[in-house]
């Protein structure tokens, strides 16, 4: 059976880039492992908080590709092989969770501290940029919105002949029909 998708229309171009980024994040909420809080800390920071328990720093990762986060685990059982459990309630899985930033987003840092892995997230403010935009002078020829299209003004000095052949392939833009006709 086809999927049918709201991007499908010959009116949204370009569209299709948010379309795998709603797939994925569609496959992705089904799994409830690790759980998590996302955790507002002021206007521009956040924190995302994973419950790790049973990883050690070297068994987790968390890296930024894009604008995703990615935190994996690899959970070696070479340790709990020769193991007998009579009841095992600790998950203990591997797993990867992603999260999709917004453009501005920066990962501060990740800490693991009594079971839980805190990714410290941060929105740096933008500063404000005054750009001065230099103002020209008119041409002191006289003719209005006249310019020379040709070579580079600032051309080394070339042969005479060159020069000559330059000179005359230039013209006036600007000019008026008249001028231009003769």
């Amino acid at each position: 059976m086809t999927r049918v998708s709201p991007f499908n229309s010959p009116l949204m171009l370009g569209f299709d880039q948010l379309e795998r980024m709603l797939d994925r994040l569609a496959k992705s909420a089904g799994d409830g492992y690790p759980p998590y809080n996302i955790l507002q800390l002021d206007d521009n920071r956040m924190r995302i908080t994973l419950a790790v328990a049973g990883f050690a720093e070297t068994e987790l990762s968390v890296t930024v590709e894009g604008n995703q986060l990615h935190i994996r685990s690899v959970k070696s059982e070479a340790a709990d092989s020769g193991a007998t459990y009579l009841y095992r309630g600790i998950a203990a899985r591997q797993f990867h969770r992603t999260f999709l930033l917004a453009d501005g987003i920066e990962v501060g840092g990740a800490t693991l501290e009594n079971g839980l892995l805190n990714v410290d997230l941060t929105r740096p403010m933008a500063a404000e940029q005054v750009r001065t935009i230099p103002i020209a002078k008119a041409s002191a020829n006289g003719a209005q919105g006249a310019r020379v299209v040709g070579p580079a003004r600032h051309e080394p000095p070339a042969n005479s002949e060159r020069s000559e052949k330059n000179a005359s392939a230039r013209r006036v833009v600007g000019a008026s029909a008249r001028e231009r006709s003769t």
